[in-house]
């Protein structure tokens, strides 16, 4: 492939990673809106058990200038609902002053309130003496107290502010379920711009892949051996190199790094050429050629990658940065190309009719099931059962400088029933794949192609005529 579709397709896939990130984060700001709002278009959050021994729990914010549609927080609301017989109070004021006036007080810093499910993070301040009744300080924006709820109502202002719910008589002891709601405008034309801008982005990085993956002479589609007849249509083959290093695969992940990052971006553009292909196929009942080329080249090169790293670590030779096929490279993959494909089957094969090998590949590759999570990394994360076995088998390396060719035989087979369910999830053949691993190197539908003999040299051919006369 020609530096310069390689650089489009790179282009494709942080465009395409771009994208997707920009159009979930607008749909959840959307989703948000819809679902978490109440009918004074208030967003709630759960309210939070907030308790501590010392006279305060202060919790710092700091906003910034006004952007969009007023202030990012809106008019701030919150609630606090006394955990024990003490009434509270509540209250926002400057964060140096509330600083100030509680020099010398022992209190607990919120450093995060903890939204959701996730538990608050806090840091004590250490202090000996006693807390004055917190409403008798004058410097508060807003306050709130009561012996049952608290509810405290802020028009957001930019600066460094700090919260403080405390019990109204100042004494030690404060516990609280802290409540918190925002009546902002900003979520509702956020999530449209965001969603909007990723549409673009998955628009242009789809384009720009489409563009790069048309069909030329530059594409290298053919494959590097033959197929035995009735064999399953993806080929999987791995040659253990002897004279393997015995502590090389302890830093090939961090040499692997750069095809990693490359990697990363292509399965993005694979991943939204493999919808486009999907459509298309529902249409016409034909895989793209120029896309199936291109996908075929990234499960390629991340096959050669696993083999090099934790899948396998079959070879001690740097894989090469090519979708081509590479005979002189140890490690590689064919996929036959379809001539048909049926159009029902793209509906439900890549996620129902797949499920049963998805789980047991879960297990084999450590435990991934989502299409656009694992899937996209199969091979690489050398996790599960076979990056055990891979892992004794680096041990043993190390030990006797001897790569079992046993423990190989088994890790290529799961290897091979790995990638098989792959082209079947990624739509790229209807055959269901066997429930067996076919293990051993060579892939058992691979038939080797021959070298073709060196071309004749007629003069030398003379000379051994006139010698042999």
């Amino acid at each position: 492939m020609r530096a310069g579709r390689m650089a489009m397709l790179l282009v494709s896939g942080l465009l395409t990673l771009v994208g997707f990130g920009a159009v979930a984060g607008g749909v959840a700001l959307v989703a948000v809106h819809q679902t978490q709002r109440d009918g004074a278009g208030y967003y709630h959050v759960r309210p939070q058990r907030l308790e501590t021994t010392t006279a305060a729990l202060v919790a710092p914010v700091t906003l910034g200038p006004a952007s969009l549609t007023d202030y990012p927080l809106g008019t701030v609301r919150i609630t606090v609902t006394p955990a024990g017989t003490e009434p509270l109070f509540v209250g926002i004021g400057p964060a140096d002053q509330v600083k100030a006036w509680l020099a010398g007080v022992p209190y607990v810093r919120v450093e995060d309130p903890g939204l959701g499910p996730m538990p608050p993070r806090t840091r004590p301040v250490t202090g000996t003496r006693a807390a004055a009744p917190p409403e008798s300080a004058g410097f508060w924006v807003a306050s709130a107290s009561a012996s049952d709820a608290a509810t405290l109502s802020w028009r957001s202002t930019a600066g460094d502010w700090a919260v403080v719910v405390m019990n109204s008589t100042g004494r030690t002891d404060v516990a609280a379920d802290v409540g918190l709601a925002s009546n902002t405008g900003i979520l509702f034309p956020a999530g449209l711009i965001a969603g909007g801008f990723g549409v673009l982005a998955l628009g242009v990085g789809v384009g720009l892949a489409l563009l790069a993956v048309r069909p030329s002479g530059h594409w290298a589609t053919g494959p590097a051996a033959a197929s035995v007849p009735g064999s399953y249509p993806v080929r999987l083959d791995g040659r253990l190199e002897p004279g393997l290093s015995r502590w090389l695969w302890l830093v090939k992940w961090f040499l692997a790094i750069p095809h990693f990052v490359v990697l990363a971006l292509l399965w993005c553009a694979a991943f939204a050429l493999t919808v486009v292909a999907g459509f298309v196929i529902l249409i016409t009942g034909r895989y793209p050629r120029g896309i199936f080329a291109f996908n075929v080249g990234v499960m390629r090169w991340t096959w050669r990658v696993s083999f090099y790293t934790f899948s396998a670590l079959g070879t001690d030779r740097y894989p090469p940065f090519s979708l081509d096929p590479d005979p002189s490279y140890p490690a590689d993959l064919s996929v036959d190309y379809p001539a048909r494909l049926s159009r029902g089957l793209v509906l439900v094969k890549w996620w129902l009719l797949a499920l049963p090998h998805l789980l047991l590949v879960g297990l084999l590759m450590g435990g991934w099931y989502g299409v656009q999570g694992g899937l996209w990394w199969l091979g690489l994360s050398g996790g599960g059962l076979i990056g055990a076995i891979v892992l004794v088998a680096a041990i043993v390396l190390a030990i006797t400088g001897s790569y079992p060719a046993a423990l190989f035989d088994v890790v290529m087979g799961l290897n091979r029933w790995c990638y098989r369910v792959f082209a079947y999830v990624a739509l790229m053949r209807d055959e269901y794949p066997p429930f067996r691993f076919d293990a051993g190197g060579p892939d058992p539908g691979t038939v080797a192609i021959p070298p073709s003999p060196p071309p004749s040299d007629p003069a030398a051919t003379a000379r051994e005529l006139v010698g042999a006369s």
